[in-house]
């Protein structure tokens, strides 16, 4: 069999291929596939990733594939460098546009252009929709364009620019040129605006699910709040984090404080020089700072794939925000802590806030707030809270990566005679005050305030003064939450509903909840990510790839991200092969970093006389689902045709589908019924030879395969055969 030609191969084997080469990765993520699909088929899509989903990939892997160059549209200008020098990195030839570059600079990228020598060009919202840039442009061979942030298109959206709305000529200057939108977050009524708003035709909508299972999601009610975020810092010592502050004050008071202790912290906010925000920006990517106290300003602009975790010492103004926020930590797919610290004052403060804003969304900026304080009094599994919030659903009934599912957080024993103290103090005070107030006059405070009110004499005085106020406002909150209580008016006062009078009356019972008298719980998946890794040599290889950044004045995780570390630090390879079986390590960076690295793993196993070249197998076991995964009605439509033995090629034609989707139809139906012979699609001699390298290689990836059949036969015939091998090897197993 002759080697195929590049254009002669599949979709999938060439996006497979350039994972592969470029990015070290043999698989995709969910939705990936499909994402890239459309832009290989110059089909508009609307893609919703979660933050960490792997969007960049979704327009990177195919632009590389298609004849021309990809127009990335991004109102990141601090990430624009970032993202090409990573692209850099893997060999790609990619480059920006923005306000930062001189005009030298601007022209030897137009010169780059016009002699065809760039595959991604990056271009800033303001900068696209000049004349005479489109113009220009469309002397080039425009591939592609992708639009990041999508969202920001929308009025609907979250973080709205109106300067997004010019973006709608870009069908019209473009003919034939697949136009692609990126978003983290988007609701439906978002999702259809950006489409609207961009002229797209008939777009493909993917939405992938909002759930990220490698966050741990804890909430505290504020009790000392700087000791708090010291703690989280603490139980990450010498991690990457950040900590979101409500102002610049409090981030200036936060960050001096972090100094002071001796944490290596730097702040972040618009108050700040351009040039100290991008200073600190640096020394937190190139890791010479663990901590970056910053606004809610801080992040979008931000793709550094190790943050193990986010703190939001405030409550964030919206479960939209929150999500992506909390989003930027475990980006690399490892495990990481999300701790979000709140009080009623939170509310307050974001209320104040938005009275000063703009009027016209002040309504459902005060709705999304309510919604944001509904879930930090929730006593409800944190996962199933946000991804129910954008209409999805967890089939588990425990999350095992909340407080809530990791019990660390008490029911309390007699919930309802609490919640009649605390409606009939509510009632006493003539339901005038706020949660703070009721709070501390049910501990028996002696504020000078509840004595000149004369509330110390009340009944209810001091009922609960074995408690913490702390404590009673969580519970005053826990009940607004679950309806007994109404808070309204500009002061946030708290009244009693007619659901309250009911548990007044005893014919209900709240559920109320305290914080559990121990550690926070690490989720099963975090030993699992270490499980074979010797910690100190990834400490070694951490050090050495600060190092090499700091030479090349680039991004630690543009070197190589935790995960790859982790796995030279488990694998511990000798040579070259072993080296690119780790995952995220393509051709280039091997090239690149491949020798230094190898030298420093030889050395530490030397010194600490430990083994090398692992085997594949001894490495951690992707957790399996206790069940197969329910197919996609796309996919039930051709479990029928293949369950006959219908080849694939006659399946493409009776679901009139692309052979890419038919393909991916056809694995995720071997996987799905656990099928073990592959026959009716691979000839019996190339099964032959497939499974005579998986022998030797293993499954753990497709490239050694392809490497070993001299490319000569497609990765859609080994991942076929693979699949099928795989189910074998677990009946056997």
């Amino acid at each position: 069999m002759e080697t195929e030609e590049p254009e002669n191969l599949s979709i999938e084997s060439q996006l497979l291929a350039a994972l592969e080469t470029s990015w070290g990765y043999d698989a995709f993520r969910p939705l990936q596939r499909e994402a890239m699909e459309c832009v290989m088929q110059h089909r508009d899509s609307v893609v919703v990733l979660p933050t960490g989903g792997g969007k960049s990939l979704c327009f990177q892997a195919p632009a590389t594939c298609l004849d021309g160059m990809g127009v990335v549209v991004s109102p990141l200008i601090s990430l624009m460098k970032d993202q090409v020098d990573a692209l850099r990195s893997c060999g790609i030839s990619a480059a920006y546009i923005n306000s930062t570059l001189s005009a030298d600079e601007r022209r030897e990228i137009a010169d780059q252009i016009q002699a065809g020598e760039l595959k991604l060009l990056y271009v800033a919202p303001e900068r696209l929709v000049d004349a005479r840039m489109i113009e220009f442009l469309k002397s080039a061979k425009v591939s592609m364009v992708a639009i990041d942030e999508a969202h920001c298109i929308s009025a609907w959206g979250h973080d709205f620019r109106p300067e997004f709305r010019q973006l709608r000529f870009l069908k019209e200057a473009f003919p034939g040129v697949g136009v692609h939108a990126y978003t983290a977050t988007a609701s439906q009524q978002v999702r259809e605006d950006i489409a609207q708003q961009l002229q797209l035709e008939s777009p493909q909508m993917l939405v992938g699910g909002f759930d990220r299972p490698n966050l741990v999601y804890r909430v505290l009610a504020a009790n000392n709040r700087f000791g708090q975020v010291c703690e989280v810092i603490q139980r990450h010592a010498g991690e990457s984090g950040i900590v979101y502050c409500i102002s610049r004050k409090e981030v200036d008071r936060t960050t001096e404080n972090l100094v002071r202790l001796g944490f290596k912290a730097a702040p972040y906010h618009a108050g700040l020089s351009d040039t100290q925000r991008a200073q600190n920006q640096e020394a937190f990517l190139s890791e010479q700072v663990d901590v970056i106290v910053a606004t809610v300003a801080f992040g979008m602009g931000i793709d550094k794939s190790n943050v193990r975790y986010v703190v939001h010492a405030g409550m964030p103004k919206s479960l939209e925000h929150y999500q992506q926020e909390s989003g930027r930590a475990g980006r690399d797919g490892l495990e990481a802590e999300c701790v979000l610290i709140y009080s009623g004052g939170d509310l307050v403060t974001w209320k104040r806030i938005m009275r000063g804003g703009d009027p016209s969304v002040f309504d459902s900026a005060v709705a999304s707030l309510e919604a944001m304080n509904h879930f930090c009094a929730s006593v409800s599994c944190r996962h199933r809270s946000i991804v129910r919030y954008f209409g999805q659903d967890l089939e588990a009934e425990k999350c095992g990566a909340c407080d809530v599912c990791l019990d660390e957080i008490d029911l309390v024993d007699d919930a309802t005679t609490i919640g009649q103290k605390i409606l009939s103090n509510v009632l006493r005070t003539e339901e005038r005050f706020g949660a703070d107030y009721n709070a501390k006059c049910l501990v028996g405070s002696q504020e000078q305030r509840i004595v000149q009110m004369g509330h110390d004499k009340l009944s209810t005085y001091g009922l609960l003064s074995s408690e913490t106020v702390n404590t009673v406002r969580g519970w005053i909150e826990q009940l607004v939450e679950q309806g007994f209580l109404l808070r309204s008016g500009e002061y946030n006062t708290i009244s009693v509903t007619p659901s309250g009078r009911q548990l007044l009356r005893r014919e209900v019972e709240p559920r109320l909840l305290r914080p559990a008298k121990k550690e926070a719980q690490p989720k099963a998946a975090s030993s699992e990510s270490w499980e074979g890794v010797d910690r100190g040599l990834f400490e070694h290889l951490r050090q050495l790839r600060g190092k090499i950044a700091a030479e090349k004045k680039v991004p630690a995780y543009v070197v190589f991200g935790d995960v790859t570390l982790r796995d030279m630090a488990r694998i511990r390879p000798s040579d070259v092969p072993r080296l690119m079986t780790v995952s995220g390590i393509g051709e280039k960076k091997q090239q690149d970093f491949g020798e230094i690295f190898l030298a420093e793993i030889a050395s530490y196993c030397d010194q600490h006389e430990l083994d090398r070249d692992i085997a594949v197998v001894d490495r951690p076991a992707k957790p399996v689902a206790t069940k197969p995964k329910a197919l996609a009605a796309s996919s039930l439509a051709a479990m029928d045709l293949f369950r006959n033995g219908m080849s694939l090629d006659d399946a493409v034609v009776e679901l009139n589908r692309a052979r890419s989707t038919v393909a991916g139809y056809l694995n995720d139906y071997l996987k799905h019924e656990r099928v073990t012979d592959p026959t009716p699609w691979v000839a019996t001699e190339v099964i032959e030879q497939i499974e005579n390298v998986l022998a030797e290689t293993g499954l753990e990836r497709l490239r050694p395969i392809f490497d070993a059949l001299d490319g000569k036969i497609d990765y859609e015939s080994i991942r076929i055969v693979a699949s099928c091998w795989s189910n074998r090897q677990g009946e056997a197993g």
